[in-house]
C-alpha cells in the first residue's frame, strides 16, 4: 500500500554504501608473524629480564564471576610494605604497582604478599657494571643462572577454588536458606520494637498490682 501525503520515508539505512565500510581482516595470518617477530625483538632488547612483569591476583568482579581469579594490574602499596619492598624500588625490578587499588580482604594481601616474597626469593639482579656490586645487587656466582623470559611459567596463578568432599559439604539450612535469613532480617529489624512493647506489658502489670 502506498504511502499518503508527504510523510518522512522509513529510516531503514538502505542508502549507505555498506561495502565501503566492512572490515576485513584478511591480513591475519601474516599479523599473526608480525607480532611474533616482534616479541623476539622484544625478548632480545630487554634480555636477561623477562619481557612482562609481576602482577597480583585478584578476584573477578561481581557475583557472577567473583570465584575465579585473575591477574591484577599491580599490586598495592599495603602489599608493597607487608613484603618490605619500597614502592620506588619495585618497578625497577620488574613488579608492577598499583596505587588505586585497595585489598578488601586479608585473604587477598596475604595471597599476594607470598607471591611476593616467592618472586623476591628467585630474583637475580645484575649489577650496572659488572666490577662493581652494590647493596641489592645478587652474587657474581647466581649472575650465570638461567633466565626467564615470560613470569607465568614460574609464578602461575592460583586456582580460584579449591574442591571438597561431598561428605563436608554443610548440611541445608531447615526451611531453605531464603527463609532463615528473611527471618532474621525480621527479628533485627523489630526487636527495638518487641522489647518495648514488652517492657509495657511488663510495667502495666506491675501498675496492676
Amino acid at each position: 500500500m502506498a504511502i499518503k501525503h508527504n510523510q518522512q520515508l522509513p529510516n531503514n539505512h538502505f542508502r549507505k554504501d555498506w561495502q565501503r565500510r566492512v572490515r576485513t581482516h584478511f591480513d591475519q595470518p601474516g599479523k599473526k608473524v608480525s607480532r611474533r617477530d616482534a616479541r623476539r625483538v622484544k625478548a632480545a632488547a630487554v634480555a636477561p629480564r623477562p619481557i612482562d612483569k609481576l602482577r597480583p591476583i585478584v578476584r573477578c568482579p561481581t557475583i557472577k564471576y567473583n570465584r575465579r581469579v585473575r591477574l591484577g594490574r599491580g599490586f598495592t602499596l599495603a602489599e608493597l610494605k607487608a613484603a618490605n619492598i619500597s614502592r620506588h624500588y619495585a618497578p625497577t625490578i620488574g613488579i608492577a604497582v598499583d596505587h588505586r587499588r585497595q585489598n578488601l580482604s586479608e585473604e587477598s594481601i596475604v595471597g599476594n604478599v607470598e607471591r611476593l616474597k616467592e618472586y623476591m626469593s628467585r630474583l637475580i639482579v645484575f649489577p650496572r657494571k659488572s666490577n662493581n656490586l652494590k647493596k641489592g645487587d645478587s652474587p657474581k656466582e647466581d649472575h650465570k643462572a638461567e633466565t626467564l623470559t615470560r613470569l607465568p611459567t614460574t609464578v602461575p596463578v592460583a586456582s580460584g577454588f579449591s574442591e571438597i568432599k561431598k561428605s563436608d559439604v554443610p548440611k541445608p539450612v531447615e526451611g531453605g536458606a531464603y527463609v532463615a535469613l528473611r527471618q532474621a532480617r525480621a527479628n533485627a529489624r523489630y526487636a527495638g520494637a518487641r522489647e518495648k512493647r514488652a517492657r509495657d506489658a511488663a510495667d502495666a502489670e506491675a501498675a496492676k498490682k
